[in-house]
């Protein structure tokens, strides 16, 4: 099933209106929908290499938008919002992170959480949905979405346009590895910052 639909997003990235799906999918996928919109941009970007800040800010814009209507999920929605996340197995870790969050410690650890699930290939919609139900800052959850998934949309359009079937290749063999370290460093080296300048 997960192939047949992975198949349809590919057909719409070559869609004449590839831009509009391609906002739709990315939208879904940060609340419930289970391929990533990295599927689309990339031969989205093979095809009009010129586009690519254009394909990437749409990306990131309507993911952002996307990781709202997870978070209400999570917010008014409880029971919709645990079915999706315990679809993807996580609801265990939910309640922990509940417990977790009482502190400084807790909060930092969950803007870390967040930037890397928006940046790696983790299921980004059980994050912003349990960031509804745990009641996380509304407005530091948007700029996190902005960032993590703009910082992640622009390395896979920039690097498709510049390297082509080569980059593309590379992201199906070992893009989930490089992305979570990737991921996991800058969260390490702001975390390193925060601590110095405090």
């Amino acid at each position: 099933m997960l192939k047949n639909i992975y198949d349809r997003c590919l057909e719409l990235a070559r869609h004449k209106f590839s831009k509009p799906f391609l906002a739709l999918i990315s939208f879904i996928e940060s609340s419930f929908f289970p391929i990533p919109p990295d599927v689309m941009i990339i031969p989205m970007v093979l095809a009009k290499k010129n586009e690519y800040i254009k394909i990437f800010l749409i990306a990131t814009l309507f993911s952002s938008l996307g990781g709202l209507l997870g978070y209400f999920f999570g917010s008014f929605f409880f029971d919709a919002g645990m079915i999706i996340i315990e679809f993807y197995g996580y609801e265990e870790k939910v309640f922990a992170v509940q417990n977790k969050l009482s502190t400084k410690a807790g909060v930092l650890f969950w803007l870390g959480t967040l930037f890397i699930a928006g940046f790696t290939p983790l299921p980004f919609k059980v994050f912003t949905i349990t960031s509804g139900i745990i009641g996380f800052n509304l407005l530091i959850f948007f700029l996190i979405c902005l960032i993590s998934r703009g910082l992640r949309f622009f390395i896979v359009a920039y690097f498709s346009k510049k390297f082509g079937h080569k980059f593309e290749s590379f992201i199906e063999k070992k893009g989930a590895l490089w992305f979570s370290v990737g991921g996991l460093c800058i969260v390490i080296t702001a975390m390193i910052v925060y601590f110095i300048i405090l």
